[in-house]
């Protein structure tokens, strides 16, 4: 009886899914660029060797004459501009859609990596070694930034795509099947 209870408890873990969350209190956010800063030293190539925002997951859109601050965070990279163009008016102030976008695309340069061009998308931390909480919230000494794990009951779990399928794909989108082929073959050929 105990192995029946013990293999339903299982199945009912197996059936739930942690979407795990950072939320942004827009009236604490005070624009320090810290979670920035850390985000860009931990995705960092040895971690914690550089800082560079443009290599950040996250950024703080300014507007420093009305005194507001918005934390965006990178999200999936889609291969095509939007056709929204929506305006929003905040304080008397009008802001374009393509502010508080997190997407990275071809219009524009935000989450894009520098060196490579290959799109950036947060990561929750989750390399290794994989952190209780995201850096960033870690360093948000304002307490803008909170990390919330919910369980979320889904029927089937997606297929999850690795960095290089991801960075694959968005480079054959950029330059051609056939010129990143022939990059592949003489990289090969050097090894």
């Amino acid at each position: 009886m105990t192995e029946a209870k013990g293999t339903a408890a299982m199945k009912e873990m197996a059936d739930k899914k942690v979407l795990k969350h950072i939320m942004i209190d827009l009236d604490k956010c005070i624009g320090c660029r810290a979670c920035e800063m850390a985000c860009s030293a931990f995705h960092a190539r040895p971690r914690f060797s550089s800082t560079n925002p443009a290599r950040s997951r996250i950024r703080v859109a300014i507007d420093e004459h009305s005194d507001m601050y918005v934390p965006i965070r990178a999200g999936d990279y889609t291969p095509a501009e939007c056709t929204g163009r929506h305006k929003y008016t905040i304080n008397g102030k009008e802001y374009n859609e393509c502010s508080f976008c997190g997407v990275s695309c071809p219009s524009r340069d935000y989450f894009i990596e520098p060196d490579s061009g290959l799109p950036l998308k947060c990561d929750m931390c989750e390399s290794d070694p994989t952190l209780t909480e995201p850096w960033c919230v870690q360093v948000c000494r304002c307490d803008c930034l909170t990390f919330v794990e919910e369980e979320d009951e889904r029927d089937e779990q997606p297929e999850k795509r690795d960095e290089m399928e991801i960075g694959l794909e968005s480079l054959v989108l950029k330059h051609g099947l056939d010129k990143v082929l022939d990059m592949v073959a003489k990289m090969s050929s050097k090894g």
